[in-house]
């Protein structure tokens, strides 16, 4: 009973620490989707380009917490460009995809060109962090993965602080809410939609340097992490930032107990099953508001 009960705090405690990545990822599809009523569909390359940023950091003698930072102002500065290059030439009308195809393009880009750089081989990042493992009822786990989840939290209730309390984040519900009429009130859209992207963009780069210490950093490390994220917030309704919280450490602990109590390969498929499962019942996902087109 004993070794039954420690393996199951060892799933949550494990699965928490994925879970608060994917809820990360999630705000980020968030804010962009509030703002622009378009993603990045590139996002996850934005966390594998914090962690690949980092590590190159590390490597030519940058301190740890300076590299760390760096990648995350990287991260955002990427997502301010790819908004204004790759997405706003395309998102000008509500019928035009175009900046789904520009997104993903880029996404293959970015992930080749850091093939080119880091190699095609998984590295760490070193961090105090993971130096020894905590016990909590039997069960080990980093500091590092403990921290994780407090930071998605952290973040949704600073994001949710920002949009009510703060004039830049009354202007982004606004925008949310109606471009046509934030522009007549004095509202600058495209910059607003712009500081979006950047802001999704700077959580993205932040998840890397976040997960980097915990799993292998590679050039390839992004694209699984973006999809998840995803559907997350897919799943936990794509307009509401603590719907996409609770989703996403809900779905790394159940990934976790299905990684271990029947395979690996069973956990992609029951994961993505319960997505596909939810948005037939739930077609706004479990917390998201239903959205009405006025005509």
């Amino acid at each position: 009973m004993t070794e039954i009960v420690t393996a199951a705090i060892q799933y949550i405690l494990s699965g928490l620490a994925i879970g608060g990545i994917y809820a990360l990822v999630g705000l980020g599809f968030h804010i962009m989707w509030s703002a622009a009523k378009a993603v990045n569909f590139a996002h996850g390359d934005t966390l594998m380009l914090g962690a690949v940023l980092a590590v190159l950091g590390v490597d030519v003698g940058i301190p740890l917490a300076v590299a760390c930072l760096l990648a995350i102002i990287a991260g955002g500065i990427f997502g301010v460009l790819l908004e204004r290059f790759a997405v706003r030439p395309f998102a000008a009308t509500s019928t035009s995809i175009g900046w789904m195809l520009t997104t993903i393009a880029v996404g293959v880009m970015i992930e080749a060109l850091a093939t080119l750089q880091f190699g095609g081989f998984s590295r760490p990042l070193s961090s105090p962090g993971v130096k020894s493992a905590v016990h909590i009822f039997g069960a080990g786990v980093y500091p590092q993965e403990l921290a994780i989840p407090v930071v998605a939290i952290l973040v949704m209730v600073g994001l949710r602080l920002m949009q009510r309390h703060t004039l830049i984040g009354r202007a982004m519900q606004a925008v949310a809410h109606d471009k046509r009429a934030a522009a007549l009130m004095g509202i600058n859209v495209n910059r607003i939609v712009a500081f979006s992207y950047g802001l999704a963009s700077l959580f993205g780069a932040a998840a890397g340097v976040l997960v980097a210490p915990v799993i292998q950093v590679s050039a390839s490390m992004g694209a699984l992490l973006g999809l998840k994220g995803f559907a997350v917030a897919i799943i936990g309704g794509i307009t509401s930032a603590p719907g996409i919280v609770i989703v996403g450490l809900g779905f790394g602990v159940m990934e976790k107990f299905v990684e271990g109590y029947i395979s690996t390969a069973a956990r992609e498929i029951i994961g993505f099953g319960v997505m596909i499962l939810v948005l037939l019942v739930f077609p706004q996902g479990l917390f998201g508001k239903r959205e009405v087109l006025k005509v």
